[in-house]
Formats: C-alpha cells, structure tokens, sequence
C-alpha cells in the first residue's frame, strides 16, 4: 500500500481505507476479548493479543508516515509481524479451549489477509527500491563514461 511517499500532502485512498480497517480489526479485537474469561491464562494472552492487535493499527499508521524507503519497508515489516502475532495468540485461545473457532475465525481471517497485505507490499517496496537502485547506478555509471567538454 503506497502511503504519503508516493502522494505527498495527501495520503492515497487506499492506505486511509486500510488505516481504518486495522483500527477495525484492533477494536473488533477488544470487543472480542471483553469477552472472554478472567483466569490468569486468557487474560495473560488477552495482554498480548490486544498489544499486537492495537500494535497492527499504529505500526501501518506509522508507515504512512515514513520519511523514506528505508523507513518504510522497515516499518511495514513490523505491521506484518503484529497482524502476523495476533493470528497466533488468537489460534493459541482455540487451541487451548480458551475460545471457540466460531468466535476466533473472523478476527484470524482479517489477521491473516492483513499479514499478507503488509507482506506483499513490503515486496512491492523493496522491489522498486531495488529497481531505483539499479537505475541510478546505470545513470552513474553512464556519466563516468561520457568525455568531459
């Protein structure tokens, strides 16, 4: 998802869209643990899976604000791995019988597919900073070799 580097002072339609699905996803995951029991065991999984959840929703955030390809392909990394971390802490409350699927299996659906998201832009990032790379080191390359007047 292109975010403020490729439309500065403005924030491409579609990374505002998704800003507002991970703010979504984040209080549907409140919402869903309010839920849930008070022993020690749901509560401790509850504390990280409302850290990844909620760390989802600020780290996309703040990949929209990145200062550069560097920054972003970092920070988009990190979204990645919280939606990523929230899928698992969500299948470890059914695994455990802490939860039912029927209750998890919208909210591991929406993880996942933000996971994958994030991953492919990440690629999609990485790919055109290479390619950017690869081009100013042709035009270098080529200035080196031109006679000087």
């Amino acid at each position: 998802m292109a975010c403020r580097m490729q439309c500065p002072g403005a924030m491409n339609p579609k990374a505002v869209e998704l800003q507002a699905r991970t703010q979504r996803f984040a209080t549907a995951v409140i919402r869903f643990c309010e839920r849930l029991g008070k022993d020690v065991a749901t509560q401790k999984i509850v504390g990280q899976l409302l850290d990844s959840s909620g760390s989802t929703d600020s780290n996309y955030r703040a990949t929209c604000r990145a200062r550069s390809p560097d920054e972003f392909i970092a920070k988009i990394g990190v979204a990645a791995e919280e939606a990523d971390e929230s899928k698992g802490w969500l299948q470890l409350l059914v695994a455990s019988d802490l939860a039912g699927i029927q209750d998890t299996r919208d909210l591991i659906q929406e993880a996942d597919a933000l996971t994958a998201i994030f991953v492919a832009s990440r690629k999609t990032a990485q790919r055109h900073k290479a390619e950017r790379e690869r081009l100013q080191k042709q035009l270098r390359e080529g200035n080196r070799r031109r006679p000087s007047k």
